[in-house]
């Protein structure tokens, strides 16, 4: 069995009732995700995927493509409006987990990296502080344990340990980043989702972030959802890719046949984009 099982995973938002049709009146044929008899945007529809042990996969796809609301949904964030995801660490339909399941999840299961910094650390907090409020929701409670684990992340994730007790305000751009990905791999989980892991972040310091994970996830073996619209980002993590458009997949495979022939053309204009 795969790690995650995804089938037919649909989000849509909106003030009022879905009328019924829209999936049907939206997607890249249509070349819009919103329904125009009812308003309802269609964030996502009908989505399949899988992730395996240890694997990598890549989401790309320009912004509305429905890239986020999918990673959002799997890593708990958001609820679905439809759609089965199996995963080997719950018994049942993960997009049905209650709220306290869900909390106990992200703690200790699924990590998260979000696009928006202030999204996934308090910079009110010291840098230490964010990563040891992880350790503590997952039942840590040994003051000295959890200092000497807080410490062994940041030597990990490359942030100065000297900088451990510091305000995560202080804190670069990019130690920021790799601040919130000690605090998603603090508690080895199964699955860790990485939502525009660049975004904002000089070329230079992206590289240094990019290469920082990999090794990591190497060295660990935890699956990977990479979340971006940069394929230079998907093409560097990932193992297969996954194309979004108008909140559909529209193709997917290995990522060097994604990358080298592409089969839709509007892959090979994302493509062709950044050559």
């Amino acid at each position: 069995m795969s790690l995650l099982d995804a089938e037919n995973v649909t989000r849509f938002y909106g003030e009022f009732e879905p009328c019924g049709d829209c999936v049907d009146l939206t997607g890249p044929t249509h070349g819009r995700n919103q329904c125009p008899d009812c308003g309802t945007v269609v964030g996502c529809a009908d989505v399949d995927l899988d992730v395996e042990r240890g694997e990598v996969l890549g989401i790309v796809g320009e912004s509305g493509s429905g890239k986020s609301s999918l990673a959002e949904m799997l890593a708990l964030d958001l609820a679905a409006t439809a759609g089965n995801v199996e995963f080997a660490s719950y018994d049942g339909n993960l997009l049905d987990a209650n709220y306290e399941e869900r909390v106990d999840l992200r703690n200790t299961n699924v990590g998260m990296v979000h696009q928006h910094v202030r999204d996934g650390l308090n910079l009110e907090f010291t840098g230490g502080g964010n990563v040891a409020e992880s350790l503590l929701a997952a039942g840590w409670r040994n003051f000295d344990e959890i200092r000497a684990r807080v410490r062994d992340l940041f030597e990990e994730t490359e942030v100065p340990v000297d900088r451990m007790d510091d305000p995560t305000d202080t804190y670069s751009g990019g130690m920021q980043r790799r601040v919130q990905i000690a605090k998603a791999i603090a508690n080895d989980p199964e699955l860790v989702i990485l939502d525009e892991p660049t975004t904002g972040l000089d070329v230079s310091v992206q590289a240094r972030v990019l290469d920082m994970f990999r090794r990591i996830q190497r060295e660990q073996d935890v699956a990977t959802i990479v979340v971006s619209h940069d394929l230079g980002v998907v093409r560097l993590l990932a193992d297969r890719t996954v194309v979004m458009r108008h909140g559909r997949v529209i193709e997917s495979g290995l990522t060097d046949r994604v990358m080298e022939d592409p089969q839709r053309e509007y892959t090979q204009t994302l493509i062709n984009s950044v050559i």
